[in-house]
């Protein structure tokens, strides 16, 4: 954008003019608008002062002169109890002053004849700038009945009114003298009432924003309860009874020996699948009724993933998956341990619910940068293009498994969570039907973190598809 300013123009000069400026009329956060108006007008009035006074008293204005110093001297005193000592300035006394002062200058220069009458207007509405909107009626009735009594009064009495000026030239001066005057006046109040309607129209957009936010959340929030009351009604209910079933059965003496193995294995399978959902079901819920305390520490990664990854291993085996992880021992990481286990066991859960029969899973770790990289990979089912988009809200409707395991959409929304309140991030690469891959990017150790490369390994990260920036 073109600068409005020449070549070679002082901008600091401008910069410090309109500090000092500031600091005369008083901070917005201090002073309402009326107030920074009227320390505005009583700054100009003051100025002009030092033009008008000597122009009338060598035009022969006494009483114009007069009326003009004292009327300054006033504004100066209401000016300072106003911006240094925080007593307002007070508007009938500005106003009462005003109509005398406009008064006794028109019947000392010229009447109808004279440039009073150019001040009425600016006098109005500067009034109405500074006056409190209940009393805005009051002075508009005040005026009028002034302005057309003076004029009434100079009709049948016009040798009360004095004509210090010769027509012509004399007339021409004295307009164009007192034109500036009501001219600045309307300049200042229309700036300030622009600039306080632009700051208001700025706040009620800000405000509208923020309202549309807190809708989005609210929306949010209501559909992630009817996502839990789902669960609880039917997937939660669904597996007892089955169990119970069963059990009526067993009771009942009715099941052969050779069918209880079948039925066995998938009530076992059954009550995993209600098990890993309602772990991140009560975990999820915490989140969302209280902050989680996390404990971040410096540990060797193997150590807290061993545990985690025989587990998975036997879960794998179960479903004849190959699970292998190829971690080494010298990789250390700073991040919660339970939180980073919960991510890392929901990552391979969901690898194990989307491989297929002598399929293969692979966990791994390298280090990149100041982080650490744990690759959870299969060759399972992929992840379809509809679901890639929302694969991390709660709304994301649950997918079978290969052998119609179901989850409830909240593993990898929790995931995604946790890992980011740890200062990491997480994403994922797929191709339906060809497997996925999800990353977990989490520090490391500060004394491990090397410095040298780091931005071009960090950008080199993030040209994957699916990766999340932090």
């Amino acid at each position: 954008m073109a600068s409005i300013y020449p070549p070679g123009f002082d901008r600091s000069a401008v910069h410090s003019l309109r500090t000092f400026w500031r600091q005369l009329i008083g901070d917005r956060s201090d002073f309402e608008l009326e107030s920074r108006i009227f320390h505005s007008i009583s700054i100009c009035l003051v100025l002009l002062t030092g033009f008008y006074v000597p122009y009338n008293l060598s035009a022969g204005l006494y009483i114009a002169a007069l009326s003009t110093l004292t009327l300054s001297t006033v504004f100066s005193f209401q000016y300072y109890y106003s911006r240094f000592k925080g007593k307002k300035h007070s508007t009938i006394l500005f106003a009462t002053m005003g109509l005398i002062l406009l008064c006794v200058n028109y019947f000392a220069n010229s009447g109808i004849h004279g440039s009073t009458d150019l001040m009425w207007a600016s006098y109005l509405l500067l009034l109405f700038a500074i006056s409190p909107y209940r009393q805005h009626l009051t002075w508009l009735i005040a005026c009028l009945v002034t302005f057309v009594t003076l004029h009434l009064i100079e009709y049948h009495y016009p040798q009360l009114v004095k004509h210090p000026f010769n027509i012509g030239l004399g007339q021409l001066i004295d307009r164009t003298t007192a034109f500036p005057l009501p001219i600045i006046t309307i300049y200042i109040i229309i700036k300030y009432i622009k600039r306080s309607y632009d700051k208001e129209k700025r706040l009620v957009e800000s405000r509208n924003q923020e309202i549309l936010h807190q809708k989005e959340l609210l929306e949010q929030s209501n559909a992630e309860k009817n996502k839990l009351m789902s669960i609880i009604s039917h997937d939660m209910r669904a597996p007892l009874i089955n169990i119970q079933g069963y059990l009526e059965l067993l009771n009942a003496d009715v099941i052969r020996p050779e069918e209880r193995p079948a039925l066995e294995k998938e009530l076992l399978l059954a009550n995993n699948n209600t098990m890993q959902m309602l772990s991140n079901m009560l975990y999820w819920t915490k989140t969302q009724m209280e902050q989680p305390t996390i404990h971040l520490t410096d540990i060797g990664l193997l150590k807290i993933m061993q545990t985690t990854l025989g587990m998975q291993q036997t879960l794998a085996q179960k479903k004849g998956i190959t699970l292998t992880y190829n971690i080494s021992p010298d990789i250390n990481v700073h991040a919660d341990i339970d939180m980073l286990q919960l991510v890392v066991r929901n990552l391979v859960s969901n690898a194990i619910k989307f491989t297929p029969k002598d399929g293969s899973i692979t966990v791994s770790a390298e280090q990149v940068g100041d982080e650490c990289k744990i690759i959870v990979a299969d060759n399972g089912m992929g992840i379809q293009p509809g679901q890639q988009e929302k694969l991390f809200r709660i709304t994301t409707e649950p997918t079978y498994g290969t052998n119609h395991e179901k989850g409830v959409g909240l593993g990898l929304t929790l995931c995604k969570e946790y890992i980011e309140r740890q200062g990491g991030r997480i994403g994922y690469e797929s191709v339906f039907g060809h497997g996925a891959s999800f990353f977990v990017f989490i520090p490391m150790p500060a004394a491990a973190r090397p410095r040298t490369e780091f931005v071009r390994d960090r950008e080199n990260l993030e040209v994957g598809t699916g990766i999340e920036p932090v």
